[in-house]
């Protein structure tokens, strides 16, 4: 023996004589044949199994079921509900033959312009009739009010039948903020609480706006302005 060698401590004498080797512990997926050949003449011995916790990965459901979705049902593609840029509030150039102070709605292009002086207008974005309730002509704005209580008209009740008869004014009310009425007609600029829909073809012939925009409109047209929709 080599005298600077070190000697082996008791509990590793014992585990290289077998006396007190340490219980073998395995993996469930470890219980093979070959490993119970590691103990020869302990053959008999069952290996003591230990199991380790598996970590829960995060599940998909889970953020589903965040999102207000029933589980195991499919997640419904997201409905668009920003307006486009282009039907935002502007001010371009005019040099047509309307006067400062005129309304003229465009239902093609869905822009409404509030003509001024200067040859310039201000441009809003608009929601139009859908097909079959598209009009046109010239009328003056008869009233106006602040978040205007809402009564279908008995042909669109009819149409559909779950409208109700009189709907108080409010956020929820499809009048939005404030409403221009245009002469004895059934038609209104007004606001909207479903602002995604302005540039598209989906009233009953009323012109839709942003509350926002309505406000501003509001507050720029006096009562006997004209209206000029084409």
């Amino acid at each position: 023996m080599l005298a600077g060698a070190m000697a082996l401590s008791p509990a590793k004498a014992d585990y290289r004589s077998g006396a007190g080797a340490p219980p073998l512990l395995l993996s469930p997926d470890l219980t093979e044949p070959w490993v119970l050949q590691l103990q020869p003449h302990r053959r008999q011995m069952r290996p003591q199994v230990t199991t380790r916790p598996v970590m829960r990965q995060p599940q998909r459901m889970e953020r589903v079921r965040h999102m207000g979705v029933a589980p195991g049902a499919a997640p419904q593609r997201q409905v668009q509900r920003q307006v486009d840029p282009r039907f935002l509030p502007t001010t371009v150039a005019y040099d047509g033959k309307h006067k400062p102070g005129d309304i003229v709605i465009d239902t093609e292009a869905r822009y409404l312009y509030l003509i001024e002086k200067g040859g310039f207008a201000r441009r809003y974005g608009v929601g139009v009739g859908r097909p079959g309730f598209e009009w046109a002509g010239t009328h003056k704005v008869t009233r106006k009010a602040e978040w205007p209580d809402w009564r279908p008209p008995a042909e669109m009740r009819k149409r559909q039948p779950g409208l109700p008869v009189h709907m108080a004014g409010g956020p929820k009310n499809p009048l939005g903020a404030r409403a221009l009425y245009l002469g004895s007609t059934l038609y209104r600029i007004h606001g909207s609480n479903e602002p995604w829909t302005i540039g598209r073809a989906v009233s009953s012939g009323c012109i839709r706006m942003r509350n926002e925009d309505v406000i501003d409109l509001y507050n720029r047209v006096p009562v006997g302005a004209k209206v000029h929709v084409r």
